[in-house]
């Protein structure tokens, strides 16, 4: 069977990461819209209509403008903010719980990437008791310059860029990073965690970490974690046996690999993922399979 897909915003950095995801699939079809029509909602309305699934790979603003016009019953993916945490919008991570809700839903907002490291860390934790949800958590979590978008990638790669590049910057130093509500909300706490994501002079993959403070022991966490993933064929967990863990392991695939490392008092919990991958069009291409009744693989890459 063939589907026809939508891709709103076909040109930004998810956009083209999805396309390439989805030109060679023999199940799949990608509706073109005419680029004079890119920003006619009476065009693009059309597609949506004529299409088994959209992609809303767009500014928060636009985004919201055709997912009300669009009708109800129209399945949509949201790639962008501006759903996350909407009523009426199913969060687009089965490995926690909503693989059955994804499979029914008409409206899908994807997880952000640094959100998905967060609450893949966290949400374990809080849901089998091991910590609660009233802990203050903190996380840092590094990305490939590729997730600031066409702007930040022109910076990155500018033979004539400033020196400052060279190095790894933090940012979003007001504690007022754009993921946070969906990190507080699906990772079950009670307060947004203190955040400190960090990009650095490399194109993708990212690594979060969260420490926890606490008798619970790396080795109960872990046999926790193992148990909690199992059966999830993209995520893997292990205890860290190197000297390092790379930010860029994961780039180029849709898997997780979660590290789970310390002692008995203090552990850390590190997501290694794709930012550009499980952090954004590969979990829409895994969200569309689940809606649409696909192998929920299918066209992803388990790296």
């Amino acid at each position: 069977m063939s589907y026809k897909v939508f891709i709103d915003g076909k040109a930004g950095t998810a956009g083209l990461e999805l396309s390439m995801l989805l030109r060679d699939r023999d199940d799949i079809s990608i509706l073109e819209i005419d680029e004079e029509n890119r920003k006619n909602l009476d065009a693009k309305l059309k597609l949506v209509n004529d299409s088994d699934l959209t992609f809303l790979c767009l500014p928060d603003t636009a985004a919201r403008e055709i997912a009300d016009a669009a009708p109800k019953d129209a399945r949509i993916i949201d790639t962008s903010t501006a759903h996350r945490t909407s009523e009426g919008w199913t969060y687009g991570m089965p490995e926690i719980g909503f693989r059955e809700e994804i499979k029914t839903a008409s409206r899908v907002a994807n997880p952000g990437c640094h959100a998905t490291g967060f609450i893949m860390a966290v949400r374990p934790l809080v849901e089998c008791g091991l910590a609660s949800a009233d802990d203050p958590f903190t996380a840092t979590s590094l990305t490939g310059y590729s997730g600031g978008g066409k702007q930040m990638i022109s910076e990155y790669e500018n033979p004539k860029r400033d020196l400052k590049l060279d190095s790894p910057a933090q940012y979003a130093l007001t504690q007022q990073h754009k993921h946070l509500p969906e990190m507080k909300k699906y990772g079950m706490v009670s307060k947004e965690p203190f955040f400190m994501p960090v990009v650095s002079d490399y194109y993708r993959g990212m690594s979060t970490s969260v420490p926890v403070f606490g008798s619970q022991g790396t080795k109960t966490i872990f046999d926790v974690f193992k148990e909690y993933y199992s059966g999830e064929k993209l995520v893997t967990v292990q205890m860290a046996e190197g000297p390092r863990i790379y930010a860029n392991e994961m780039a180029g695939g849709n898997a997780v690999k979660i590290y789970i490392y310390g002692n008995d008092n203090r552990t850390v919990i590190n997501v290694c993922f794709d930012n550009l991958g499980k952090g954004a069009a590969g979990a829409a291409v895994q969200n569309m399979n689940i809606m649409l009744g696909i192998d929920e693989l299918k066209g992803l890459v388990k790296k």
